[in-house]
C-alpha cells in the first residue's frame, strides 16, 4: 500500500510545454507513473511528451480519466492553475512552483474548501511512492521500495534522508515534501494520519524547519495518536531571530518557532530527534531495531 500516490496515479501536468514542465513531465514518466495529459491554454489538440494537450483541466479530467495534476506554472499563474484543478475535481494536486505570494495561495485554498482535491505544496518536491510512481522532481534512483515513511518542509534534507536510508537499506513507502511558504496545503498532521493508517508504514522521518508552528502541532499528534517510531530533524539551529531561512515560512518571530522549542517538542512526544541530518540514516536504523 502507499499513500497519495501509487500504481493507480493517472497523472496530467499543468505546464506541460514548458522548458522545465517538459523536463520534469519526462521524467515522472520514465520512472513508471502513469502519464495521461497536459494542459496548456491555447495549445489543445497538440502533444507533448507523447500525451495529449488539452486547453483546460476539466476537459483533460473528462476524456482521460486523470486523478493527480502536477502544477509546473510560473509563478505569476501557478495560484490560478492550481484552483483551476480543484475546481475540475482533481484527487490530488502537486505543486512544485516556488514564490508564488500568499494572498493567491489563500484564494487558491479556498477554491478547495469542500471539495475532494487535495494540494501537496507549493514549493515542494512533490511525492514518490518508490516503485510505483512519482510526482514532482525528486531524484528517483535514490529510493528505494521498502517501509519507512518520509516527510519533510525541505526538499534536499529530504534527498539525504532518503540516500542514508537507502544506503542502509531501508526502503520507502512514501516520501513527501509538503513546501516551506507559509501557506501550503499538506501539513504534517495530514501526512502523519496517512502512514498510521497505511499498514506498509513501520516508522517515519519527519524533517522540519524552524518558524511557524507545524512541528509542535505534529509532536502533539505524534503524542496522542501515532503508534510508529519516528525520527525527528530541525533545519535552522543557528539561524538569528527575524532572519529567513530558505523558505519563507522558515523564520523566527517574536521567539516563537524557534529549533530549539521544536526539537524539545518532538522529544516529549516520544520521537528521537538528532542534532545531524548525517545522523537520521543511523537514528532510523536503531529505532527499527529497537521495535
Amino acid at each position: 500500500m502507499a499513500i497519495l500516490v501509487g500504481s493507480e496515479t493517472r497523472l496530467l501536468v499543468q505546464g506541460i510545454t514548458g522548458r522545465e514542465g517538459a523536463f520534469h513531465t519526462a521524467q515522472c514518466r520514465d520512472y513508471g507513473t502513469t502519464l495521461v495529459a497536459g494542459v496548456t491554454p491555447g495549445k489543445g489538440g497538440q502533444e507533448a511528451v507523447g500525451v495529449p494537450i488539452f486547453d483546460t483541466v476539466a476537459e483533460a479530467v473528462e476524456r482521460t480519466g486523470a486523478n493527480t495534476s502536477l502544477v509546473v506554472v510560473p509563478r505569476p499563474f501557478a495560484a490560478d492553475a492550481i484552483a483551476e484543478a480543484m475546481d475540475a475535481g482533481v484527487g490530488l494536486v502537486v505543486a512544485i512552483t516556488e514564490n508564488i505570494p500568499a494572498r493567491d495561495m489563500v484564494r487558491a485554498m479556498r477554491a478547495a474548501e469542500g471539495g475532494p482535491s487535495r494540494l501537496v505544496g507549493p514549493n515542494c518536491p512533490g511525492v514518490i511512492t518508490p516503485g510505483q510512481a512519482k510526482v514532482g522532481i525528486m531524484p528517483g534512483f535514490i529510493h528505494r521500495e521498502g517501509s519507512v515513511g518520509v516527510v519533510s518542509r525541505s526538499g534536499t534534507l529530504t534527498y539525504e534522508a532518503v540516500h542514508q536510508l537507502t544506503e542502509r537499506g531501508i526502503g520507502q513507502s512514501t516520501c513527501i515534501g509538503i513546501g516551506g511558504d507559509p501557506v501550503i496545503g499538506t501539513s504534517f498532521v495530514d501526512v502523519l494520519e496517512r502512514f498510521e493508517a497505511d499498514e506498509e508504514t513501520e516508522a517515519v522521518i519527519l524533517i522540519g524547519e524552524i518558524g511557524g508552528s507545524a512541528e509542535e502541532e505534529a509532536a502533539d499528534f505524534i503524542r496522542r495518536r501515532f503508534s510508529k517510531p519516528v525520527v525527528g530533524f530541525i533545519a535552522g539551529q543557528t539561524a538569528p531571530p527575524g532572519r529567513r531561512m530558505g523558505h519563507a515560512g522558515a523564520i523566527v518571530m517574536g521567539g516563537k518557532g524557534t529549533a530549539a522549542d521544536k526539537m524539545e517538542a518532538l522529544r516529549s512526544a516520544g520521537c528521537r530527534v538528532v542534532e545531524s541530518p548525517a545522523d537520521l540514516g543511523a537514528a532510523m536504523e536503531a529505532s527499527l531495531a529497537a521495535r
